[in-house]
């Protein structure tokens, strides 16, 4: 037998083992290796269904391109949150996507994205009282004689890319009038964008004071007692989707009646009656939520910080400094079963600061669930909130036969029970004993059941019946995602 004739035979024997080899389960410590996954070639997307909104404005929220390889499951699981980048956008009440695989080379799909566009032009009326919310004016009050009214007309993608207009004419007991202006997108690289808008407003009634922890109003039927000018400059900054950055600068002018600082010394700086400043503040979000007008998974932070008065006009040496936190997390539980949970808080300088910003517990979403009708002012707060969740009736949709637009005839809805519990400490390092604000300096526990109800244009219905560390119980009605 020849040299060469042996050398073909260890070839011969050596490939037959590399084939054994190869067939037997490869074994890295004492686990098995899976086999590769079937990959995915994107060959081209498409969009169906966007009558207004520009395709560049669509294919910035996906999260793939023409051309991508990928595992199959790495490309459904960013299949679906492109699907829910589109729904955040809020343009579109429904997406849905659609593939086709090439006939002749299965790896190659093409991708079809689907959309129910929203109606975008908005004149909504505007029924506003003096109140902080609808839950204060209903239980102390309701009177109608302070009720403001109006029109706001939203018209949301303006141009098609994403962009919002908005025009307030408020009349009545609180007049107020402006114009909000936001485009998210400026440059080719999609990565920068403007916020622009102004307003002037005056009113008859103003919150002069924090007694028995509720804010204590002074009101003139004949003469307005707060004139206000306001305007601001944005830049937004959003190079990839989740994170977003914001500087934003302001000038505010501010007039008040001498009755307001007569009452209420410390309700302006130094007591004086016109003010004007400037403003700057920062913000960042990083937003992870499926849906944000109401998450069910993900998690959300924010940090913003801000400062009033910078010495540069008349504003009675204002100087008011703070930082404003907020981080939530959504998790699935089970089939049906959701738990949420989020903290708020701020942290303010020392300064004293004037009535009309100390701000804490009690406003806008910054409520302890069962303290509706409280006001707890201070210069730093933290709020716990926590909610188990059960679908009821998970998302579902139907259509109204009789209406022509699907932007109103195709409705998806959904119903939760919730039981809930909060906490909220708020720190007032100037604290005045004879205004009996007992809440200021302590911490407040609120804990109750809910139903809430989900459907589209982000319409969020909360019923609450909930009970504070008083004893206190009552139902209440709030119109957004409780965290």
């Amino acid at each position: 037998m020849t040299a060469l004739t042996n050398h073909r035979l260890q070839y011969r024997l050596l490939s037959i083992l590399l084939v054994i080899f190869a067939a037997l389960p490869v074994q890295v410590g004492a686990q098995q290796v899976p086999p590769p996954e079937t990959m995915i070639i994107i060959s081209s997307i498409a969009y169906n269904g966007n009558k207004i909104t520009r395709d560049q404005i669509i294919a910035r929220e996906i999260m793939f391109a023409e051309g991508d390889t990928m595992s199959k499951s790495t490309f459904h699981d960013l299949l679906e949150k492109s699907r829910e980048n589109l729904l955040n956008t809020s343009l579109f009440n429904f997406v849905t996507t659609d593939l086709q695989p090439n006939a002749d080379y299965p790896a190659e799909t093409d991708v079809i994205f689907s959309f129910t566009e929203r109606w975008y032009i908005w004149p909504w009326p505007v029924i506003e009282f003096a109140d902080r919310n609808f839950n204060s004016w209903w239980s102390e009050n309701r009177d109608l004689s302070r009720m403001s009214y109006g029109v706001l007309l939203k018209w949301d993608n303006f141009t098609g890319r994403k962009d919002k207009l908005e025009m307030m004419a408020r009349f009545g007991y609180s007049e107020l009038y402006g114009f909000d202006y936001t485009i998210p997108y400026l440059n080719r690289k999609e990565t920068l964008g403007l916020g622009i808008g102004a307003g002037y407003g005056r009113t008859h009634e103003v919150p002069v004071m924090n007694m028995d922890n509720k804010l204590v109003y002074y009101k003139d039927d004949q003469q307005y007692i707060m004139h206000a000018v306001a305007s601001y400059l944005s830049l937004i900054y959003r190079k990839e989707i989740y994170n977003t950055h914001t500087l934003r600068l302001e000038y505010d002018y501010r007039d008040f009646a001498d009755t307001l600082t007569e009452i209420n010394p410390g309700f302006t700086p130094d007591g004086r009656p016109k003010l004007q400043y400037f403003s700057l503040a920062y913000q960042y979000q990083s937003d992870f939520r499926d849906y944000k007008p109401y998450p069910l998974n993900g998690h959300y932070f924010d940090i913003e910080i801000v400062k009033h008065g910078f010495g540069l006009l008349d504003n009675g040496g204002l100087d008011v400094f703070y930082i404003l936190t907020t981080f939530r997390k959504y998790f699935q539980l089970g089939k049906r079963w959701y738990f949420a949970s989020g903290l708020n808080t701020k942290f303010s300088n020392d300064a004293k600061q004037p009535f009309y910003m100390d701000r804490a517990i009690g406003y806008g979403r910054d409520i302890v669930r069962g303290y509706e009708y409280y006001v707890v002012n201070g210069h730093n707060f933290g709020i716990f909130k926590n909610n188990f969740k059960f679908a009821l009736l998970p998302q579902r949709q139907f259509d109204i036969n009789f209406i022509r637009s699907e932007k109103f005839s195709k409705v998806h809805y959904a119903f939760y029970l919730n039981v809930f519990f909060d906490m909220g400490f708020v720190d007032n390092l100037y604290p005045m004993q004879e205004m009996n604000n007992t809440l200021e300096n302590t911490l407040l526990i609120g804990y109750g059941i809910g139903l809430d109800f989900v459907t589209y244009y982000d319409i969020v219905f909360r019923f609450e019946y909930a009970v504070n560390r008083m004893g206190e119980h009552g139902f209440y009605l709030h119109f957004r995602a409780p965290i």
